[in-house]
């Protein structure tokens, strides 16, 4: 048996060693292709009256996120922008709205920032290059490929996550989803065994095979339809391939994050701030940050405002724990009921992107996950 391996400190390449006959990356498409059409999803939204746009839209989507949590967002995020070009004049508040509760906020900005491309240099009309795709904020390699082969069945080989697995068990490939070298293996397997001929109906059962009968853990072998030519499965190794990224200490960090409230016979409003568009919860609503509390007067000073006297105008609440990809936040909200302070708008200083959130009624904005949690207690409360 033929192990395929890569660089590792111990080890040696040898990537002329991955060698697949024309016969038998024939052979393999065919029965991928043979099962999509017996067993493959064929019913998701995306997957009705395909376009280059829907496509795209999906594949963001869909990075990072398991598709039953995609679904309700797909419908409604193209229920209000049907085109390239209604995506493209939105306002991004509202497009990051849209994406409020689906995570990694970066997608949603680069999927805005393409469409605005799109209709400013291709007329609204998504490219058909995949050099030009490749070029739009957002999109690598493999989404290009997904995207141009899926709508309109161009010749392009993907690798996503799930591609990944079914190769590297398949061929026995070592390494883990991450590490550079992993990929440089298994691009020309991938290459390879992508037919010219059915490659949309190829990619998406590559896609469906790795999500429902090859997955991470208790793959269903035994109906997997290239299980005669796997040599994980010939060795009983599934669970060895990919290989376990090794785990490092994810950092743990602290915030206190301040609540202005200013209630009324007609409102209760919270102040917020919007993110800059990089970095964490970029171009998102958030509440204001200090590390120590006796820096919470201060920042009051600076928005225009100051303690309301009433006794109980602040309120701690419970420390929880937001997990973002690289760090723990430890998240120490403080509710502080104020008024409008005498200072002249021109001495605050640090001028801010603000905005009084009314807590009966719901804004198109985008809200941090943290943000929104924070005001469904509010709202309870």
């Amino acid at each position: 048996m033929k192990l395929i391996t890569i660089n590792t400190p111990m080890q040696t390449t040898s990537l002329q060693n991955i060698k697949i006959s024309p016969e038998s990356a024939k052979q393999f498409a065919t029965q991928v292709v043979t099962w999509y059409h017996l067993q493959g999803r064929k019913h998701l939204p995306w997957q009705q009256n395909k376009t280059p746009y829907s496509v795209w839209v999906s594949e963001i989507m869909l990075q990072q996120t398991q598709v039953t949590t995609v679904i309700p967002y797909y419908q409604r995020f193209m229920a209000s922008f049907p085109t390239i070009k209604a995506l493209a004049t939105a306002d991004e508040d509202n497009v990051l709205h849209h994406w409020t509760g689906l995570g990694y906020y970066a997608r949603a900005r680069n999927l805005h920032k393409a469409a605005q491309i799109i209709a400013n240099e291709y007329k609204g009309v998504f490219p058909k290059d995949i050099t030009q795709v490749i070029a739009l904020p957002g999109i690598g390699r493999s989404t290009a490929g997904a995207i141009l082969s899926l709508s309109l069945n161009q010749h392009h080989p993907i690798l996503d996550g799930n591609v990944k697995r079914v190769l590297a068990r398949n061929y026995l490939v070592e390494g883990y989803t991450g590490l550079a070298k992993f990929d440089k293996t298994l691009w020309p397997l991938s290459e390879t065994l992508t037919p010219a001929i059915d490659t949309g109906f190829y990619t998406q059962a590559m896609m469906d095979l790795g999500a429902t009968v090859c997955t991470r853990s208790k793959p269903t072998c035994e109906i997997c339809p290239v299980k005669t030519s796997c040599l994980a499965m010939a060795s009983s190794q599934q669970a060895n391939f990919p290989q376990k990224k090794p785990k490092k200490k994810i950092p743990e960090k602290n915030t206190i994050m301040v609540i202005p409230r200013i209630t009324t016979a007609t409102s209760d409003s919270v102040l917020m701030e919007k993110r800059p568009p990089t970095g964490i919860w970029g171009g998102l609503w958030c509440f204001y940050e200090v590390s120590d509390k006796s820096e919470i007067t201060h920042l009051l000073q600076s928005l225009g405002l100051q303690t309301a006297t009433k006794q109980g105008s602040q309120q701690e609440l419970t420390t929880f724990r937001h997990t973002f990809s690289h760090f723990h936040l430890d998240i120490s909200p403080i509710i502080i009921d104020c008024i409008r302070s005498q200072i002249n708008s021109q001495e605050i200083s640090e001028p801010r992107k603000q905005k009084w959130y009314d807590l009966h009624s719901e804004a198109n904005v985008g809200l941090a996950a943290s943000t929104k949690k924070l005001i469904g207690l509010l709202q309870n409360n």
